[in-house]
């Protein structure tokens, strides 16, 4: 499945749609990105459509292949068209845009700590779970 989001106002992703593969197949059976727009368009009468890769997150393809629009389109994300990309909304004040993945990053990294609030994440890892406390721009402990 091909995924398109539906561009409104100001560049924000209002809607994302899946369309099935071979829709998108020219002649020689080449995916062609501006059939799907055409597909959509004639679909649901709007005309600004950009497709997005759900296997593309922070400019990586997790198969990969080539990454196409940095990260994969959300509801409420930005499509920029200077840098092609998808950006999600930010989500403090004072965190700063990774011109390379398209994400948003805090201005102090997140802490990498002891096992005493042990939150084990999928690969195994133990680390202590942080929150963003943008009044103080500081990582502050969850207790567990």
């Amino acid at each position: 499945m091909a995924s398109f989001a539906k561009i409104g106002l100001n560049g924000k992703v209002i809607e994302v749609q899946s369309v099935v593969n071979e829709v998108l197949h020219d002649a020689n059976g080449i995916e062609q990105e501006s059939i799907g727009i055409d597909f959509l368009t004639k679909l649901t009468g709007w005309a600004i459509w950009k497709q997005t890769s759900y296997n593309t997150n922070a400019g990586v393809h997790s198969f990969g292949k080539t990454p196409f629009r940095k990260n994969h389109a959300g509801i409420g994300y930005t499509y920029d068209e200077d840098r092609d990309a998808f950006i999600p909304p930010k989500p403090f004040q004072s965190w700063i845009l990774n011109e390379t993945t398209c994400l948003w990053e805090s201005p102090m990294p997140y802490p990498i700590t002891n096992i005493k609030n042990k939150i084990s994440d999928y690969n195994g890892s133990v680390n202590d779970l942080y929150n963003w406390n943008e009044s103080t721009l500081t990582w502050d402990i969850v207790e567990v």
